[in-house]
């Protein structure tokens, strides 16, 4: 079978849910199936594990067996399959939040400036506007919001401008058509950096990917029994944020809440109060781990 995806922080990550043989699971993340094969490992005949995944590639690596559920499906409506399959409470839950390398070298896709092609970005191709809908139709001020708040890119005002000028005389319709309205803007020395950062804002409108994975983290809370676990990797500032703030205070600002005694109010406990990150071995074999942040809290 081709490589689809190599799992980051395999062990690390598994190791995390502390996996009971006769659980129920959920990987949230299914991809290329690398976490979910090492769960089925450590479960039982009665245990079972549930794979999520929009993505229609993701679905032909879909595995065997009477232990093993596979769900297309975005991670947002968790708790909806978990219902429809008469589950009440499940003892942990893996997400790897990365975007795999398959996609960005599926230059039919649209999510890498390293080849031309439609402008897609769709997790889900079947679903939802694509980013040259987006660039097409967004507003100005909503494309500003988009680049500055999911790229932190200092000169979102200038390229909105620039990418609603543009459309006036024709569609933005290619990456070739989008890399032409960015360049300007980008210094040489900086300029595949923030390429990364334009496209990954785009990335991130086009699937609702910030408020979907806040989602997901509250229906993982409210179905975890105690003493179930999440493990989390992330990959980016922004959603490693979430995550952050999520797990140590139970809501995404990261505000504590005290009871009259002054006791922190929060659904989980820490497992690992600093951040787990890949050994230099792993990101030799496997570049892409690089930026991999793995938290992992129990429920309380």
């Amino acid at each position: 079978m081709e490589t689809y995806h190599i799992p980051v922080l395999l062990h690390e990550a598994v190791d995390g849910l502390n996996i009971r043989p006769d659980g129920i699971y959920v990987d949230v993340t299914f991809g290329g199936g690398g976490h979910s094969r090492e769960i089925l490992k450590r479960l039982n005949e009665t245990g079972h594990l549930y794979g999520f995944d929009q993505d229609e590639d993701a679905e032909k690596n879909t595995l065997t067996g009477e232990q093993f559920t596979f769900v297309r499906s975005n991670f947002c409506y968790l708790s909806n399959f978990m219902d429809w399959n008469g589950v009440e409470k499940i003892d942990g839950l893996l997400a790897d939040l990365g975007v795999s390398w398959r996609h960005f070298d599926d230059e039919t896709r649209g999510f890498s400036f390293r080849f031309d092609g439609d402008l897609d970005m769709r997790m889900n191709r079947q679903a939802g506007k694509t980013a040259a809908d987006v660039l097409n139709t967004c507003p100005e001020k909503t494309l500003a919001d988009i680049f500055y708040r999911y790229g932190e890119l200092k000169s979102s005002r200038t390229i909105a401008k620039a990418i609603v000028c543009a459309r006036k005389n024709r569609n933005i319709r290619t990456v070739r058509d989008f890399l032409d309205i960015l360049k300007p803007f980008f210094s040489r020395e900086k300029e595949k950096k923030q390429m990364a950062q334009a496209f990954q804002a785009l990335r991130i409108e086009v699937n609702g990917e910030l408020e979907a994975l806040k989602e997901m983290l509250r229906q993982a809370a409210g179905l975890l029994k105690p003493g179930g676990r999440l493990s989390v990797i992330t990959y980016h500032s922004l959603e490693d944020r979430l995550v952050k703030n999520f797990f140590k205070t139970g809501d995404f600002e990261g505000v504590l809440k005290k009871d009259f005694y002054g006791n922190v109010l929060t659904p989980f406990r820490l497992i690992n109060n600093k951040v787990i990150v890949p050994d230099r071995e792993e990101i030799e074999k496997n570049p892409r781990s690089r930026s991999a942040k793995l938290r992992i809290v129990e429920k309380i």
